[in-house]
């Protein structure tokens, strides 16, 4: 991709790629004349829109981000994301353009902003005049942006990031949720799935319309061969000279977290290994007060993909232990990386379990059968464990070919 041409005052940005985040300069508006059409003439054209784009988030920036990368390389292709800021702003790249507009944060869910800009994301869609319009969180961008598509005859897709019963289901409003998404994503032509688990959600609230999509991961980048720089990467973040069992996300409730620091002294006893927890998020203060977080060595988020990357190839076990995870690309990365993974026993991350051999699932919830798989896996041949992870990524998530199959459903909604 070309350098960024940015609007507003200040100095370019770099541009949207899978290893280079978005650092768009701010300006306090978005100009009364948006800028001219990038590539015009491109045959497909698809806007991205959701809050779920923060500064410290993690698989949905990393899709969307990748999906930037894939349209930069295909002079056919034109991609437009938007997303919430702390001010409103315009990144350029070759063929992918980046709006953010101002919002404010959501309380207890740092880094997410809403995007409470109606006109102004009337407006980004009129002026781009996408094919296809994908959204990517579930609360609001959807009321949104669905009038304006509908006015102007784009096609909508949504892709479903988020397990909305799961979240309301310990509320009890497991039925409300349900009801909720049958009236939301009945609404799209389309609604794309990573997994399963998160195809079951969508039929037990009876919707029709579903394709499966897994996410993918950069191959080249995420690499077991990062693992001969271990000691330099142990060294430069205080990591001890013991078998690591780690988790990278966000510190939130639905990651199940409490899960695995109760998991973390029986570990240690067995194996002598240490916790590494590297993220953000509204439990950070719980988690450091916690009373086995002397178990653990937490380490903030990371937002360098070398260094991310450096970071799974050094672990010698990877846990997802939330219930809720729709995908799992943090475990794909990390299955790239050559490292084994660990997930509970449903949702996304037992399905690349399932279909990698690259590791092993605990029942939801168990703090002693985390424990217990944890044990195994750091005795087992992890090595052989790595190398058919590596194998299974190479073979079924490599980004080239999922965005194919993506930019072919979005050609076959436009065409409908």
């Amino acid at each position: 991709m070309r350098r960024a041409n940015v609007r507003g005052p200040g100095p370019a940005s770099p541009p949207t790629s899978p290893t280079t985040p978005i650092r768009p300069t701010l300006s306090s508006s978005l100009p009364d004349v948006l800028p001219a059409l990038l590539r015009p003439q491109a045959g497909l054209s698809v806007l991205d829109v959701t809050e779920w784009y923060g500064e410290t988030s993690g698989g949905i920036r990393t899709y969307l981000d990748a999906k930037a990368q894939f349209v930069t390389e295909r002079s056919g292709l034109r991609h437009t994301m938007v997303v919430p800021g702390a001010q409103d702003a315009i990144v350029d790249g070759d063929g992918a353009r980046q709006y953010r507009l101002r919002g404010p944060r959501i309380p207890r869910h740092r880094p997410y902003r809403f995007m409470l800009a109606p006109r102004s994301l009337a407006r980004i869609v009129r002026h781009e005049r996408p094919d296809v319009i994908e959204v990517g969180s579930p609360f609001i961008v959807p009321w949104l942006v669905s009038r304006t598509a509908e006015q102007e005859g784009i096609a909508t897709v949504a892709y479903y990031h988020t397990s909305v019963p799961g979240l309301f289901a310990r509320r009890g409003l497991r039925s409300a949720a349900l009801r909720y998404v049958h009236e939301l994503y009945s609404r799209f032509a389309l609604t794309l799935v990573g997994s399963q688990a998160a195809a079951r959600d969508l039929a037990a609230a009876g919707v029709e319309r579903v394709a499966h999509v897994p996410l993918g991961v950069d191959v080249e980048h995420f690499h077991p061969a990062r693992r001969a720089g271990a000691a330099d990467v142990r060294a430069r973040w205080g990591l001890p000279d013991a078998p690591l069992v780690g988790f990278l996300g966000r510190f939130a409730r639905e990651k199940a977290l409490d899960v695995l620091l109760a998991a973390g002294p029986a570990i240690a006893r067995a194996t002598g290994a240490r916790l590494v927890l590297v993220g953000a998020g509204p439990l950070e203060p719980w988690l450091r007060a916690h009373p086995h977080a002397a178990h653990a060595t937490i380490l903030p988020f990371v937002t360098d993909r070398a260094q991310v990357a450096d970071l799974l190839a050094t672990l010698d076990l990877v846990v997802a232990p939330g219930p809720l995870e729709t995908f799992g690309l943090a475990a794909l990365e990390a299955i790239a990386a050559g490292t084994p993974i660990l997930g509970a026993d449903c949702g996304g991350v037992a399905e690349l379990v399932a279909k990698s051999g690259a590791g092993a699932t605990f029942p939801v919830g168990n703090a002693g059968g985390l424990a217990d798989a944890a044990i195994a896996l750091l005795r087992a041949d992890r090595g052989a464990l790595g190398a058919a992870g590596r194998a299974y990524a190479l073979a079924h998530h490599a980004w080239p070919a999922v965005f194919a199959r993506l930019f072919d459903l979005y050609r076959s909604v436009q065409r409908a």
